[in-house]
């Protein structure tokens, strides 16, 4: 029995077809192999055609069943992992009617603010979790203040994945774990926020049926079906947003446990069982994906918006000529520390751990006469291991203290420098696996749909493939001055 998972991401579509039986991958496809544009039609802004994403996901399906590895027909169940807090809006007949808002974007900060303040700043965090900062709620606030002949034709508001659900199967549903996410969701009532909806005159006609994420969200269409060689009536069975989804990747799903990822961006997320939250909502907190009133599991969420993001913009200024492995070696020639070089990490939107502030990126103490491209590219690594342990830090202010970390082997987690440094720098042993958030979308795709009896079934066969321990090198004397050289710039802004 095959499990397909397709993980919706900011740079690309990344698809994966696992075999139920040993929940290991038989293929895997990215589309597109270069990193797909945002738009930014303003500073600060930032969307994405959700067409794109739909076009990216059906090549990706194409170049998996390309492989001949296995047979498209065997797919019995699709889960689907996808960027979060992007706002996605259809007409009555399921056409957009804009581009995506995406989570980066930042031109709703102070629309959230003022209903922050409006609603109460503690009546949020208790019932919210979160302030409306910058969340899917606020964004569609601001198309209903900027753009109302687009908001008067909204039939439905939907997040990422569920946009390709829909397109998958002609069916619109959310989940408790998509609401929260958005902010749309009250954790003390156990229903769609009255606060949210009433302040900014959303109507509840809006929101999708509201379904487990463990579930039937829709079955394949027979067009679609044709056009992807699958079964027609496939159920789509699995949806969560990246974070959550590559938490379950890792079999993070208790009290206690973290995952962490350094791709687009970089994440620390956290499990706890209670209704915890950041007083300055640095630090967010969702519904995870086995959230349920009698059992609860909340995911806590730092995001660092530029990680991966700055070693792409580092790679087409400094090395559009070389590949991001000879990044890393050349990164792993200069000493630790960068010889002096300080590298802050935040050119990617507002960053909610530094209270929804665009702070950009800042290069300090480059000396003309020492510092080379590979220092740049150590200085960076360096750079974002520091905000990690920046964030870090606040999650422990909030209770959240992991004695180890689980992280995927990819992306910046593939460069020794990273690794060692993140490790060193945040004190926290990391175990690297071989899974990523497509990988777990198949197998959140085999739980919904019942192949798995407990999700612990379905990670029984998953091993750490690299165990980081922290080594002599700290690099405390870098994170204080690195904080330091941040602190100055919060200052100033």
């Amino acid at each position: 029995m095959l499990l397909l998972g397709i993980d919706i991401g900011t740079s690309s579509v990344k698809v994966s077809v696992v075999d139920a039986a040993t929940q290991k991958a038989v293929a895997s496809a990215q589309y597109p192999d270069t990193e797909s544009p945002i738009k930014s039609l303003h500073s600060g802004w930032a969307e994405q055609s959700p067409n794109m994403w739909w076009e990216q996901a059906q090549q990706a399906i194409a170049l998996c069943n390309q492989s001949g590895k296995y047979n498209p027909l065997d797919i019995s169940a699709i889960g689907i992992g996808y960027q979060m807090h992007g706002l996605v809006l259809v007409d009555k007949d399921q056409q957009l009617l804009r581009d995506s808002i995406i989570w980066c974007d930042s031109r709703a900060v102070e629309i959230g603010n003022k209903a922050f303040e409006a609603i109460g700043e503690e009546h949020c965090l208790s019932h919210l979790l979160n302030s409306p900062g910058n969340f899917t709620a606020s964004k569609l606030a601001w198309v209903k203040e900027n753009e109302p002949e687009i908001y008067n034709k909204i039939d439905k508001i939907m997040l990422p994945g569920d946009f390709i659900a829909m397109k998958l199967t002609g069916s619109i549903t959310s989940s408790v774990s998509s609401l929260s996410e958005g902010v749309f969701f009250d954790f003390i009532n156990g229903t769609l926020s009255e606060d949210v909806i009433n302040y900014f005159g959303f109507s509840k006609d809006l929101f999708p049926e509201i379904l487990p994420v463990f579930s039937v969200h829709g079955e394949v269409t027979a067009a679609v079906a044709t056009q992807l060689k699958l079964k027609a009536g496939i159920p789509v069975t699995y949806k969560a947003g990246d974070q959550p989804n590559n938490a379950l990747s890792l079999n993070v799903l208790q009290p206690g446990e973290v995952a962490a990822t350094a791709g687009t961006s970089g994440v620390i997320y956290g499990v706890s069982d209670e209704l915890t939250y950041d007083k300055q909502s640095r630090v967010n907190t969702f519904a995870h994906v086995n959230y349920a009133d009698e059992q609860k599991r909340l995911g806590v969420l730092l995001c660092i918006n530029g990680t991966g993001s700055l070693n792409r913009w580092a790679k087409n200024l400094f090395g559009s000529s070389i590949s991001y492995k000879q990044m890393n070696d050349m990164a792993q020639s200069i000493p630790s520390g960068s010889e002096g070089l300080r590298i802050l990490p935040f050119g990617n939107g507002a960053e909610r751990m530094l209270n929804n502030k665009l702070v950009g990126v800042h290069f300090h103490h480059i000396d003309l006469n020492l510092h080379t491209q590979a220092h740049v590219f150590r200085a960076i690594q360096e750079g974002i291991a520091c905000a990690f342990r920046y964030g870090l830090d606040i999650m422990r202010e909030n209770g959240m203290s992991p004695s180890i970390i689980r992280a995927g082997k990819a992306n910046l987690f593939l460069s020794d420098v990273f690794a060692q440094s993140f490790v060193n720098v945040t004190g926290v042993p990391v175990e690297l696996y071989e899974n990523d958030g497509s990988v777990g979308a198949a197998l959140g795709a085999g739980i919904g749909s019942g192949v798995y009896q407990t999700p612990a079934e379905a990670f029984k066969n998953m091993k750490p493939v690299q165990l980081i321990q922290p080594s002599g090198d700290s690099l405390e004397q870098v994170y204080q001055e690195w904080k330091s050289l941040l602190e100055r710039q919060l200052e100033i802004l």
